[in-house]
């Protein structure tokens, strides 16, 4: 990938996070804050010329050149002719961003004063279903980046919301999903909101139409449905031929990727869920983000850093799988947000050109909260054979403050990387824990497992929208440098094309005319 980066790879693989931190001044060296956010990143396996090296392929790439287009809407999702324009979502300055030669920031922010009039209109008890009585349960009904990102970030900002209000989420098409979120709830006081932008995604308008029939089979009047059901779409007549009400559809834009769509009106759920004011500050945060990463040199700017570790260990560690750790309950779907935003974004085999790389591109993303994960797969992270970099994301303040579970939790954290960092050798095993050899070689740990620290005072609004762009950016500068388009997504639409003629072919005689393990599979499934 690049001669220079490689050679010095060579050179310094080898070489033990226990000899690097004899620089008692590397901390200070390989530590940024930023909006709220301090990035600790001394625990890899890099020196201040491997971070150089990186920087310097960061600008082969000219990737400030490529920011700039992303922020003034270039069509830089060139695949499907689109601008790639969530940052104009939570624009709080409200900078014009121009599209086809129209500033589209009044629009942006007439849709943000429809949600806030929807929310603050259930929020005060003053939305009435069909019978009367006031709605108690949301169901926000989509699937991919239209149920992701509203459940991340309704699980995060849970400690914010409205408890009198029951937020849910229905997105697999098994009817399971729709049996068990609906279960013991009064029709009478649910609303769903239906998210898809063209109002025809298979498992979504699924759900969408068993919902329907849910609410008419309790009032059995279809002009019903317009007071159960708000769209978040851009497809009116067929809104209008679902039955709901116009007036109560929110319209997103074809530069809004879906997995980016959290501040559109996809976020409805969230701002029921927490408040306009808080959405809000959820919006000042990513903006926060957005300006550092627009603004801030390389050298000093957290989504380049950190993308730029990733490059190293992804293309010259061969490394295929990074872990991300949330030390608090509320981020526990934060690494599933993150692995559509990365996985779907990055995990191309083309490149802009046409042609196939030859190296690795988007690696494979995972992770759970801590201190589950140490009880779960931690054991392969320290003792394993495979390298995997691990984020680690903590917190100063509990948002839930109750004896020491916190001071336990944190010093769990800061245990767990520095144990993969450090290890134990043989030799410290056989001086203080046992004198049996063959024991000691299982209770050695080799250390040398590579980390991030990223470190925040307390799970805020302002906090979760910083740290989620945080992650946004670092993807996007990763797809520069592999030279690939972050913003499509055709390995999506093949298994849905399959999909659709597998299912005409459940309830049909015709031969069927697909390799012989589908056709056995169909064959089984009509019998």
């Amino acid at each position: 990938m690049n001669r220079s980066l490689q050679k010095h790879y060579e050179e310094i693989k080898d070489l033990h996070l226990r000899e690097l931190f004899k620089d008692k001044s590397r901390v200070k060296k390989f530590t940024k804050q930023a909006v709220g956010i301090t990035l600790d990143y001394s625990m890899n396996r890099m020196t201040e010329e491997t971070l150089s090296k990186l920087f310097e392929l960061a600008r082969e790439a000219d990737l400030k050149t490529e920011i700039g287009r992303m922020f003034r809407g270039s069509k830089i999702n060139e695949t499907e002719g689109r601008a790639v324009l969530h940052t104009a979502l939570r624009n709080r300055g409200n900078t014009p961003v121009v599209v086809d030669g129209k500033d589209i920031m009044p629009r942006v922010n007439e849709v943000l004063a429809q949600m806030s009039e929807i929310s603050n209109k259930i929020r005060a008890g003053k939305w009435r279903g069909f019978s009367g009585k006031k709605i108690k349960n949301i169901i926000n009904i989509g699937i991919g980046g239209s149920d992701l990102g509203p459940v991340m970030a309704s699980f995060g900002l849970k400690h914010y919301s409205q408890r009198d209000l029951n937020i849910k989420f229905i997105s697999n098409v098994d009817a399971t999903h729709f049996v068990e979120e609906t279960y013991g709830l009064d029709p009478e006081e649910t609303l769903f909101i239906v998210a898809s932008k063209t109002f025809t995604t298979q498992e979504t308008m699924t759900n969408a139409y068993t919902a329907k029939s849910w609410i008419l089979a309790a009032s059995a009047t279809e002009s019903s449905v317009a007071k159960h059901f708000i769209a978040l779409s851009t497809n009116k007549e067929a809104v209008i031929d679902f039955g709901i009400d116009p007036s109560n559809m929110l319209e997103f834009w074809d530069w809004v990727g879906g997995r980016y769509s959290l501040c559109s009106a996809i976020g409805l759920p969230v701002m029921i869920n927490v408040g306009v004011d808080n959405f809000f500050k959820l919006l000042d945060g990513y903006h926060q983000m957005d300006n550092h990463f627009k603004t801030m040199e390389l050298e000093d700017n957290l989504p380049v850093i950190l993308a730029l570790i990733g490059i190293w260990y992804n293309n010259f560690f061969a490394v295929e799988t990074s872990a991300v750790l949330p030390y608090d309950q509320y981020l526990s779907r934060f690494a599933a947000y993150l692995q559509q935003a990365d996985m779907e974004s990055n995990g191309k085999n083309i490149n802009k050109k046409g042609e196939k790389v030859n190296y690795q591109t988007g690696p494979i993303i995972w992770g759970e909260p801590g201190t589950n994960g140490q009880h779960a797969f931690y054991q392969l992270i320290h003792q394993g054979t495979k390298l995997i970099p691990c984020d680690f994301i903590g917190f100063k303040e509990s948002l839930n403050p109750v004896g020491d579970h916190h001071q336990k939790l944190m010093a769990n954290m800061f245990a767990q990387a520095e144990a993969m960092a450090f290890g134990k050798t043989t030799k410290e095993v056989l001086e203080t824990e046992t004198k049996d050899e063959w024991l000691a070689y299982h209770k050695t740990f080799e250390g040398n497992r590579p980390s991030n620290k990223i470190l925040m005072n307390k799970l805020t609004p302002e906090i979760l929208g910083s740290l989620i762009a945080l992650y946004e950016h670092k993807i996007f500068v990763q797809g520069i440098i592999w030279n690939i388009f972050s913003f499509d997504q055709w390995g999506v639409q093949l298994g849905k094309v399959c999909a659709n003629r597998i299912l005409t072919e459940f309830n049909s005689a015709e031969v069927l005319c697909h390799d012989d393990s589908t056709n056995a599979a169909i064959k089984w499934f009509r019998s």
